[in-house]
């Protein structure tokens, strides 16, 4: 019985716990889904608070965006307005332009109509003249053209023959004139130090008995000097010296070692001369290379052609306005070293454009142009860089600058140039005067050689002995005389002599 009450008693605790236990469940759950359901309203509100907040953020920077907008399109709106009142302006610019040039076109054309008719008019009025003319002289034109040129040949020939006697008049009375001459020509050479340095060399004399061994008998002697050298041989009162007189230093060194080495050797007649003068051209070639080479070593320059060294000592011999060509060349050398330098660019190579920018003084008596572009060539022809033959080309902007330097060699020259006393003009001239005249009288057929001598007062001109007989070259120095009248302006008058010579040479073995 005991035991059916204790399993009776343990089945009612069972079901009693089980029911405490369903009652508390149904309790918790019932928290939690009131718990939950607050949370879902908590959330609900807040997703609606954000939601309210994004809408009003996203209508606010709307509303930014189209104010930005509308400012944006009010302000290309507004552009676009200025760009179209501008065009405006231009078209309307070019229809006036147009407008004034269709009406310069059909003035014109025009005036072009006139000229035309007018034109023929005057045609027309000049043919009928020459028939006029044709009818009164009864000859055609060719007959009248060969009368006129018949006339000026005969008015020519007696033009020559009174000119050469006026010559031969002049010349008697000018030889009791010379010394006074002498003293003219050299105030006209102008009597200041810097300029005498550059055209006037002095040779000592051991004696003034030496004098009249240089004049010679009837004075052939110093005829054929001046003949050999084309330089000027004053003898004048100064005591135990000569002085050499000529616009090309070459010529004047070399007249100088000539007078130098015949005095030495005291032996002084035509043929005798003829071949000291020979020999002192020789050593004053060899002068000119020696001092290209050594202006390659003062410079630093490594190589060169051997033409261009040659080139290069040749300006030791020419001048500027009174400046020294070879010293100017190495100034602005160095100069512009220096100028590459400060810029950081090659030195060595601003220092050879700087040698070689006067490179074409060296030949500008012999070939025509500007001596800048004589140089171009020049550079050119014997290898140099682009950049040294355009430097030397445009150092005084006869051809455009393309690189640094080409301002760097025109700037040192500037440099060099502008010195207080580097260069005057009266010299320059002068020099120029006298090899045009030179140059004027190599132009005519037949001549040789050509030497402005007595400060530019006279010409003496070597004809070939086989192009010209005797009797043309009275024609050939009035026609001379003539040509430098028409082309040259002068102080003064310039004498013209023709000298023609005949020479047989044969050796005895």
């Amino acid at each position: 019985m005991l035991p059916v009450m204790l399993a009776a008693a343990f089945a009612v605790g069972i079901s009693a716990g089980f029911l405490v236990y369903r009652y508390l469940s149904d309790k918790k759950l019932k928290g939690t889904r009131e718990q939950s359901d607050q949370l879902l309203k908590d959330a609900f509100q807040e997703a609606d608070r954000r939601k309210r907040e994004m809408l009003t953020e996203a209508r606010e920077e709307m509303h930014r965006l189209r104010q930005d907008t509308e400012r944006e399109i009010k302000e290309r709106r507004a552009e676009l307005q200025r760009a179209e009142r501008r065009l405006e302006q231009k078209e309307e610019n070019l229809d006036s332009k147009m407008e004034t040039i269709l009406h310069r076109e059909e003035e014109f054309r025009r005036r072009q109509e006139e000229m035309s008719v007018r034109l023929e008019e005057v045609e027309s009025v000049r043919r009928k003249q020459m028939e006029r003319l044709e009818e009164i002289a009864g000859m055609s034109r060719e007959q009248a053209k060969d009368v006129l040129l018949k006339e000026v040949e005969e008015e020519a020939a007696h033009l020559i023959g009174l000119k050469l006697k006026e010559l031969e008049e002049k010349a008697r009375r000018e030889s009791e004139r010379k010394s006074r001459e002498i003293v003219v020509s050299a105030i006209q050479r102008c009597a200041v130090d810097h300029t005498s340095e550059m055209s006037v060399s002095v040779v000592s004399l051991p004696s003034d008995e030496m004098k009249g061994r240089i004049i010679g008998r009837v004075g052939r002697n110093i005829r054929a000097f001046e003949t050999f050298t084309g330089v000027d041989l004053i003898v004048d009162d100064t005591p135990e010296a000569v002085t050499l007189s000529s616009f090309d230093p070459v010529r004047r060194e070399v007249a100088r070692l000539s007078l130098e080495r015949l005095v030495l050797d005291g032996r002084i007649h035509p043929a005798r001369i003829e071949e000291i003068v020979e020999k002192a051209q020789k050593d004053v070639e060899e002068k000119i290379l020696e001092a290209g080479e050594e202006a390659m070593l003062e410079t630093g320059i490594k190589s060169m052609h051997p033409e261009l060294i040659k080139l290069v000592g040749q300006l030791r011999y020419r001048s500027s306005y009174g400046q020294n060509a070879l010293s100017h060349s190495l100034e602005v050398s160095h100069l512009s070293g220096i100028m590459a330098a400060e810029l950081g660019i090659d030195e060595h190579l601003a220092r050879r454009a700087g040698l070689l920018h006067d490179i074409g003084k060296a030949v500008d008596h012999q070939v025509e142009g500007p001596h800048a572009l004589i140089g171009r060539d020049l550079a050119k022809r014997f290898g140099e860089i682009p950049e040294v033959v355009n430097a030397v080309a445009a150092h005084h902007e006869d051809q455009e600058m393309t690189s640094v330097y080409d301002v760097i060699v025109s700037a040192a020259d500037a440099v060099s140039a502008s010195r207080p006393g580097a260069r005057r003009e009266s010299l320059e001239s002068y020099i120029k005067r006298l090899e045009t005249l030179e140059t004027l009288a190599k132009t005519f057929k037949g001549v040789t050689k050509a030497y402005a001598i007595q400060a530019g007062r006279e010409i003496r001109v070597m004809v070939a002995p086989n192009s010209l007989d005797d009797g043309a070259i009275h024609k050939l120095a009035y026609d001379i005389a003539r040509k430098i009248e028409s082309e040259m302006k002068y102080p003064g008058q310039i004498k013209v002599i023709v000298i023609r010579e005949t020479r047989s040479v044969e050796f005895a073995k």
